[in-house]
């Protein structure tokens, strides 16, 4: 089901589960972090050492305590009833329309291959680099939420190799990168899609997505993008 959903849908759902379980703790329950941290406590030391039967007491009870909490959040509320309208709704577009599923062919032959920042650190808020040109820099940030653009063919890269990480929780990355200039990337999500040149990942659940051309590690000059984030989509174009 999720492989269905856009990452901005996915995204939106995360978002508003976080402003939910901010406001509850905020204003309506603020008891909630004092249960999950004793939960917490009374499991980690139960497991510290499982073997006594008093411990292995203590370790269920923080677990089933933990667990009735977490169900009790309004925000894992929200998320559970959005995934079953969800999985009602393709469900019955299934019904209606059956999906045709192709194989999906990847050329592996080719592959395998204080001054102002670029981009500010933000905890929401989208950015973008500008759009005339601009003298280069390192980017080197972490964000909370966002889309993110890095536009290189607006300037010009540094002789050696330079560096792009990005490090945010929900967001989508574009990154459009010359012709000319060698790629390494090194990409890793809990949630979304990766779209590098021509390799498309449509789902990418839990993983690290590692990419690099073929004449990166001769020609210059070069790029290194390093990006990880909890729920959000890469993508890398030509331009």
């Amino acid at each position: 089901m999720l492989k269905k959903l856009s990452t901005d849908t996915i995204n939106t759902i995360l978002i508003i589960g976080v402003i939910l379980l901010v406001v509850e703790i905020v204003f309506f329950n603020g008891g909630l972090v004092f249960s999950v941290v004793f939960s917490g406590v009374l499991m980690y030391i139960g497991w510290k050492n499982y073997r006594p039967l008093w411990r292995k007491i203590l370790f269920w009870i923080g677990l089933i305590s933990l667990i009735f909490t977490v169900l009790s959040m309004i925000a894992v509320r929200f998320l559970v009833i959005a995934l079953i309208l969800m999985f009602l709704r393709d469900y019955f577009k299934s019904r209606e329309k059956p999906e045709h599923i192709q194989p999906e062919i990847i050329d592996y032959h080719q592959e395998l291959p204080e001054q102002e920042p670029l981009l500010r650190q933000k905890f929401f808020g989208d950015d973008a680099t500008p759009k005339t040109s601009y003298e280069w820099k390192d980017i080197n940030i972490h964000g909370g939420f966002g889309d993110k653009i890095v536009d290189l063919s607006q300037t010009v890269l540094p002789h050696d190799e330079a560096v792009i990480s990005i490090r945010q929780w929900i967001g989508n990355l574009t990154v459009y990168v010359p012709y000319e200039v060698e790629v390494s990337i090194h990409h890793s999500a809990l949630i979304g899609r990766a779209a590098i040149f021509q390799y498309k990942k449509s789902k990418v659940f839990n993983q690290v997505i590692s990419y690099q051309t073929e004449g990166y590690r001769k020609e210059k000059p070069r790029v290194k993008i390093i990006t990880s984030m909890v729920s959000g989509e890469l993508e890398v174009k030509r331009v």
